[in-house]
């Protein structure tokens, strides 16, 4: 007789869309076996079928609520690829400014706002000593970010009032007391702190951004050939508006985030050193983001079995997606270009769990080679050490320094965040040089940022991509043109990566490997579990879409209680 339990989580929660989690233990309370499940249907490659080709990035970034403008750009930028269109070198570095701008805004937001708390115990800040959390500021910061005596008991003293009340809103779900929570009361406070910094400086990115996009969320910006911010560009003050608003941020990385991040390394060493949330070691990288005569920001290539000594060279024709454990009707390994969305949903098991066998997600599975890959900001900065990159190494090895941790140690659920902190700093530090890029054109009088072209005199017949490091890692969008209007499109996302369910190999996604040995203290209360998944900083609106041409309701669902927000 099997003594295994099963536990489903669902919804995940502080993540964009929908995840369903489901995880096997067994009697020590280990994960033997997991599932990780996209619950609503993506629909937007449907949606772009015999569209004009100009138009599909103004729908493409429809795709995610959050990661609209590398959704817009990817798709753009594959129209332009089919077609042959080059743009001019303003409008490259206008688009850089502003997904560079995303990147340290995405990196912020995501650890504070929507995972910190996975780590941080709210009730623990309110019995903290504001004068020793000054003195443990000190400890991890020469210069600690707002945190005068006074103004972390202010802060304590909000948190006592909200709890007080009864009214702790965002706060009011959550697993307190949990046994897995490890910093003590004064380094509970210090994040809670600068979780709530961290919601005034995401207004502030946000204003940076709008000022080349047009406007933030949905920007308006781009177009086949470049872009639309001329007048911006040539404005001297919003150029220097633009500046300001990223020393703040600067500021804040140097002197919170990557402080917060060396006290989660030391308080959870013991997570780190039992290699909780390592997945199978495969990472994959495209590389990008020119600045200067010849340097670019991210390295490419490909590492697999955390052979850190071993770097392939990153080839896109391998890239495939398959359906086997899929709710789709073609199962089979199709590139890109070729891919299929055709829905074929085949139900639940009668008690509402998942198959352990069959289909049973949104989300397709892509694949390298043949491969299950994990991409993002842990990726990139793996890739960037391996292949000696005079931009990241220097940043990982001074973090490394600081911290005692060694390569392999960041990929682990708590490495997966220090990485991302070292990722934004790098790319903070780096918009200005990229900024300085487009100061120097100016200077010389180059103020182009559209190729002009004549859509009739275009090939009536071709295909492009455009494939990016995004916040999340590695995007890519897939045009086929026939006739002038789209036949094919496909979106091969981040979060389709590393969420990917099982192949035909039964190869487990990245989510799911890196769940499987994980021990949880309480099974009732899988704290473990969100905070191995949320350190990939899900999106599950960018792999998995549903659209209901009626406006009416599709679904409504309901947070299960004590379920954390």
């Amino acid at each position: 007789m099997s003594n295994k339990q099963k536990i489903v989580i669902d919804p995940i929660t502080r993540i964009e869309g929908h995840l369903r989690i489901e995880v096997e233990i067994d009697e020590n309370n280990v994960v033997t076996e997991a599932w990780a499940s996209g619950q609503l249907f993506r629909g937007i490659e449907t949606i772009l079928l015999g569209r004009d080709p100009r138009d599909t990035g103004l729908i493409a970034q429809r795709i995610c609520g959050v990661c609209t403008n590398v959704h817009y750009r990817a798709s753009i930028s594959a129209v332009e690829d089919a077609y042959g269109i080059e743009i001019p070198q303003n409008a490259e570095i206008i688009r850089n400014l502003v997904t560079l701008s995303l990147f340290v805004q995405d990196h912020i937001v995501h650890y504070y706002h929507l995972h910190s708390l996975d780590f941080v115990d709210i009730t623990g800040a309110l019995g903290a000593d504001s004068t020793k959390a000054v003195k443990e500021a000190e400890r991890f910061s020469d210069h600690p970010y707002r945190s005068s005596e006074g103004h972390l008991e202010s802060v304590k003293e909000k948190l006592s009032g909200f709890v007080k009340a009864g009214r702790l809103g965002l706060f009011a779900n959550g697993y307190w007391g949990h046994k897995a929570y490890r910093l003590n009361p004064e380094q509970n406070l210090i994040h809670m702190n600068h979780y709530l910094e961290a919601l005034r400086l995401q207004r502030e990115i946000s204003k940076a951004v709008a000022i080349f996009a047009g406007k933030t969320r949905h920007p308006q910006n781009l177009v086949v050939g470049g872009v639309t911010s001329v007048a911006d560009m040539l404005n001297p003050q919003r150029l220097n508006d633009f500046l300001f608003i990223i020393k703040e941020v600067r500021d804040f990385i140097e002197r919170a985030y990557i402080p917060d991040m060396m006290m989660i390394v030391e308080g959870y060493r013991d997570s780190i050193a039992a290699g909780e949330g390592r997945a199978s070691g495969n990472f994959m990288c495209c590389g990008g983001y020119r600045f200067g005569k010849q340097q670019q920001l991210f390295e490419s290539g490909v590492v697999t079995a955390h052979d850190f000594d071993r770097i392939e060279a990153f080839d896109e024709s391998k890239i495939t997606e398959e359906a086997s454990r899929s709710w789709y009707e073609n199962d089979a390994p199709l590139s890109p270009y070729e891919g299929e969305t055709k829905p074929f949903y085949t139900d639940l098991n009668a008690d509402g769990t998942l198959k352990s066998e069959g289909k049973y997600s949104w989300v397709k599975a892509p694949r390298y080679g043949g491969k299950v890959m994990e991409v993002g900001p842990l990726a990139r900065m793996i890739v960037g050490v391996a292949k000696n990159s005079p931009v990241i190494r220097p940043y990982m090895e001074r973090f490394m320094q600081k911290t005692g941790m060694k390569l392999l140690d960041f990929s682990t659920g708590v490495g997966r965040n220090a990485a991302r902190a070292v990722e934004a700093q790098i790319c903070c530090d780096y918009l200005f040089d990229t900024m300085s890029d487009l100061i120097e054109n100016i200077k010389y009088y180059d103020e182009t940022t559209w190729t002009k072209y004549i859509f009739e005199d275009l090939p009536k017949e071709a295909k492009g991509r455009g494939i990016f490091e995004v916040p999340r890692g590695v995007l890519g969008h897939f045009v086929r043109i026939e006739n002038s209007k789209v036949a094919n499109y496909q979106a091969v996302v981040p979060t389709t990566w590393n969420a990917s369910p099982k192949d035909a190999n039964n190869s487990r996604g990245a989510y799911e490997e890196s769940l499987v040995g994980l021990t949880l203290a309480d099974p009732s209360a899988p704290l473990e579990v969100l905070r191995v998944i949320h350190s990939f900083d899900p999106c599950l609106a960018c792999a998995v879409h549903v659209i209901d041409t009626k406006g009416r309701e599709v679904a409504r669902y309901k947070m299960a209680n004590g379920c954390p927000v």
